[in-house]
């Protein structure tokens, strides 16, 4: 059977900035769908990061500091339940979307460490698999289609209703049904085995790192390094 035929768990997040090493999440969501698309199993948090949350990041998602300090779960419990929930996905086999998996899990992991709490690839004994990516998929089943690749632009291309952009278990859901119809849509992809999934994506990964790294190096910054390591970034040493 192939993957787009089965049920799929999905997670995404919601953070205080975009450095894997520095910010912090806030929300955060593990979402199962059925193989028909509907929700099976949810959870969601809301966590009080620990530190301030940057006024553009409020704008983003819509959680303030003090909305955070005053409803938000203590960020070393929260760390612990999403780590566990999504280890816990992935040891049943059920492969994990995760838009933009290199940011998430990555953030989720320095998270692991800075709350002492065992990180997804130590429950895993290894990095997350089976993982799927709508990003690094898409990126390379249509490289050359101009335009964003956003979620929201993913959904619109794909056929999927997003509501509620930003909110983490909005863009799990919507991630989940865009990877479903991608699967479907460019039917090499959506038949291959789990493992070789897994293997496509990470070359696929690095090798949109280099093409993006090679432009802003001619383009922007002659320095720019992409990190080219997929799902998940090796910590700094």
């Amino acid at each position: 059977m192939s993957w787009i035929s089965g049920p799929l768990t999905a997670f995404d997040l919601e953070t205080t900035g975009t450095d894997v090493e520095t910010d912090r999440i806030v929300t955060a969501a593990v979402v199962r769908l059925d193989p028909d698309g509907t929700v099976a199993q949810e959870r969601t948090w809301l966590l009080d990061p620990g530190v301030p949350i940057p006024e553009q990041a409020s704008e983003i998602h819509g959680i303030s500091t003090e909305h955070a300090r005053a409803h938000g779960v203590p960020a070393e419990v929260a760390v612990e339940e999403i780590a566990r929930a999504v280890a816990e996905g992935l040891s049943s086999g059920t492969p994990l979307v995760v838009m933009n998996a290199r940011y998430d899990l990555s953030l989720l992991d320095r998270e692991c460490r800075r709350h002492a709490v065992a990180s997804v690839s130590e429950r895993l004994g290894g990095v997350p698999s089976p993982v799927i990516d709508p990003l690094v998929i898409d990126k390379h089943v249509d490289k050359y289609r101009r335009g964003k690749r956003a979620l929201h632009a993913l959904c619109a291309h794909y056929g999927v209703s997003l509501e509620d952009a930003h909110n983490a278990r909005a863009d799990a859901v919507a991630a989940a049904r865009v990877v479903r119809s991608m699967g479907e849509r460019h039917r090499p992809v959506g038949a291959m085995a789990l493992a070789d999934l897994q293997e496509l994506q990470v070359r696929a990964a690095a090798e949109q790192s280099v093409s993006l790294q090679g432009y802003l190096r001619r383009t922007a910054d002659p320095a720019a390094v992409v990190e080219p390591a997929w799902p998940l970034i090796p910590r700094p040493r």
